[in-house]
């Protein structure tokens, strides 16, 4: 007798997975929040040092870790997005299935990767 392959996770697997997303969302969401304000902060520029040498030198290392917090702040907005998105497919039935094979996604795949909505053969024929 032949097992019938599984092509849906159950109620008690996506609440697993919703466990996991809402704990990497909130995460990710206190981490954004946190860079977003140390942003603000670098933002307002204030009186604490006034020598101009000293200044020029700190302007441009300000700029340079502007630049990488706000790459980093982007980063962790499309992660949270693609969380969220998760979040959806759990809602509506669709989590864990690949959008082209059709087939469940392994879930400790999805432990690592929550987010993703391809398996890995997909990548090891691309590259």
């Amino acid at each position: 007798m032949q097992q019938e392959e599984k092509t849906r996770y159950s109620s008690e697997e996506l609440k697993e997975f919703e466990e996991l997303i809402r704990g990497k969302l909130e995460a990710t969401m206190s981490e954004l929040n946190y860079i977003k304000g140390g942003l603000s902060k670098k933002n307002d520029s204030g009186t604490d040092n006034t020598a101009s040498t000293a200044k020029s030198i700190e302007d441009g290392a300000d700029a340079s870790e502007r630049e990488n917090l706000s790459q980093l702040a982007a980063r962790l907005q499309k992660y949270s997005i693609q969380l969220e998105n998760a979040l959806v497919r759990i809602k509506n039935g669709t989590y864990g299935i690949c959008i082209d094979s059709g087939k469940l996604i392994p879930k400790e795949r999805l432990r690592i990767v929550p987010h993703t909505q391809t398996i890995e053969a997909k990548l090891k024929r691309a590259s």
